[in-house]
């Protein structure tokens, strides 16, 4: 059972907590983190999801991400997260995220960073990782319309491509 911090709308920390899974109280909010590696090909880290996962099983997602836990910041989170799922352990001492996405029960920072990595490098967690690979706009395109791929909004993916390339993104 993980315990998460509850933020209000203004997200500043109401000083309550909930339990991962279940919806935060009327006027709580939760953080979530995602990362997104692009190489120098422009393409990005993608990972599929383990068959045993309660969310999106067997499917194609972004690069990494995940819930905070208490206690943590977004950059904490991003940081344990990297490390916990593909074994790569970065600072992100002084980042902000790229982007923040507001939903029906909380916050998702995006963390967009460009860097080649050697796939044969990364070591992936067994309970939530099956395989990454590198893929390009069109390519996860093709998969969110087949259904292999977490269904993120087109617009959006294409969004996260468009920023990378902006001089905030992370060359890490």
């Amino acid at each position: 059972m993980e315990i998460r911090d509850l933020y209000d709308v203004n997200r500043l920390p109401t000083g309550l907590t909930g339990v991962r899974g279940e919806k935060p109280p009327e006027g709580c909010y939760h953080m979530v983190i995602h990362i997104c590696i692009f190489n120098s090909e422009g393409k990005m880290l993608i990972q599929k999801r383990q068959s045993t996962k309660t969310g999106f099983p067997d499917m194609w997602d972004v690069t990494c991400g995940g819930c905070s836990i208490a206690g943590e910041t977004s950059r904490d989170t991003v940081r344990r997260e990297l490390k916990e799922e593909l074994g790569l352990d970065l600072s992100f001492a002084d980042t902000r995220p790229n982007l923040t996405v507001n939903f029906d029960n909380g916050f998702d920072d995006f963390y967009l960073i460009n860097r080649d990595i050697d796939l044969a490098s990364l070591t992936l967690q067994a309970e939530e990782v099956q395989a990454v690979r590198w893929a390009s706009l069109d390519e996860i395109f093709t998969m969110i319309d087949d259904g292999s791929f977490i269904p993120f909004f087109k617009s959006f993916v294409q969004l996260l491509f468009d920023v990378r390339s902006k001089p905030d993104c992370l060359d890490m």
